[in-house]
């Protein structure tokens, strides 16, 4: 099986999705995205939370707690075809009823969604398609959108991070940065794998599980996720892992495993994990420097995988894994 799933990953882009679906079925809307953040809020700078006439909405900005108040500013805005910057309190008791421990402020941009927003967010759309870096600029003093690509704009994509910026002629600008989504890609449909990509694609992920083994690799065990049946070294030569890829190696065969390994070496990964004990990983190394693999190269492979907390059962090894990708991402990105 070839993959050929839908898009995993970003509420960000369900967002947009159902946004551009409203507006093909002739219903004006508006656009809510948190721009700024200070103290403990429900939601980081780039949520969003999109609202059609009718009231219907999707996403936050909030965590709950303003969300009322910018649909009403929204609905006024759809009417006026304009655009607005609001800026909210979070009460402590608010944000302990969206699971924080106490509040503080957010600034949050609504507009009006016109048909220059409207081509912006569908070029944007097929840019994520495409898997391209794409950051949504947007010039607070007039709300106009426009796109800059990785290449045009590098400064752009330093960190992850949505943000407001001082741009040209001291105006500010909102960057939106819209990377292609975070891959996981599971080489062995084991039951340790079941519980990862579970984890994995609720966490935004977007999982693919390399498993040749027909009876393993099914979408009954599998029903939410991508599946690959084909040989790891050619599952990993097609998708290419890059740096927004982890590569985790669970089979415990050396026909699949050690294959996986090679490849993965030979990429900008992630992050790269083994199951196995210290002792199956020495073994697996040795095996690596015959299959040409430099001894160098060794230390960028979590063996054993994932970080030490006693995990026992798969969901607990799962959990495990999962944690230490999340570990390596945050860390690169602070």
């Amino acid at each position: 099986m070839m993959p050929n799933e839908p898009r995993g990953g970003s509420n960000e882009i369900s967002v947009i999705e159902q946004l551009l679906r409203w507006l093909d079925d002739g219903q004006e809307a508006a656009l809510a995205i948190v721009t700024e953040t200070w103290g403990s809020s429900p939601c980081p700078a780039g949520s969003l939370l999109a609202i059609n006439e009718d009231r219907g909405f999707m996403g936050s900005v909030s965590g709950g707690c303003v969300e009322g108040a910018v649909v009403t500013e929204a609905l006024a805005l759809i009417k006026g075809k304009t655009f607005k910057r609001l800026e909210y309190g979070v009460t402590d008791e608010d944000a302990w009823q969206v699971g924080l421990a106490c509040g503080g402020r957010i600034g949050v941009f609504v507009t009006w969604v016109s048909n220059d927003w409207r081509k912006t967010l569908a070029a944007l759309m097929d840019a994520q398609q495409e898997n391209r870096p794409t950051a949504l600029v947007i010039d607070m003093s007039d709300a106009s959108p426009t796109l800059k690509s990785k290449e045009e704009a590098p400064e752009l994509f330093d960190t992850d991070k949505s943000r407001l910026v001082e741009g040209p002629a001291d105006k500010m600008q909102f960057i939106g940065i819209f990377n292609p989504p975070l891959r996981l890609l599971i080489v062995g449909a084991v039951h340790i794998a079941q519980a990862l990509a579970t984890m994995a694609a609720a966490t935004g992920f977007q999982v693919t599980v390399i498993d040749p083994r027909g009876a393993w690799a099914t979408k009954d065990r599998f029903p939410t996720v991508t599946l690959d049946e084909r040989w790891p070294r050619e599952a990993l030569q097609e998708l290419k892992p890059d740096h927004r890829t982890a590569v985790v190696s669970l089979s415990h065969d050396p026909k699949l495993d050690d294959p996986a390994l090679v490849e993965a070496l030979k990429s900008d990964a992630l992050y790269i994990g083994a199951l196995g004990s210290r002792r199956t990983h020495a073994k697996r190394l040795e095996r690596l420097v015959e299959l040409g693999v430099d001894e160098e190269a060794f230390a960028r492979i979590h063996g054993p995988i994932g970080l030490d907390i006693g995990a026992v059962t798969p969901a607990e090894i799962a959990v495990s894994i999962l944690a230490e990708i999340v570990s390596r991402l945050r860390a690169r990105n602070r």
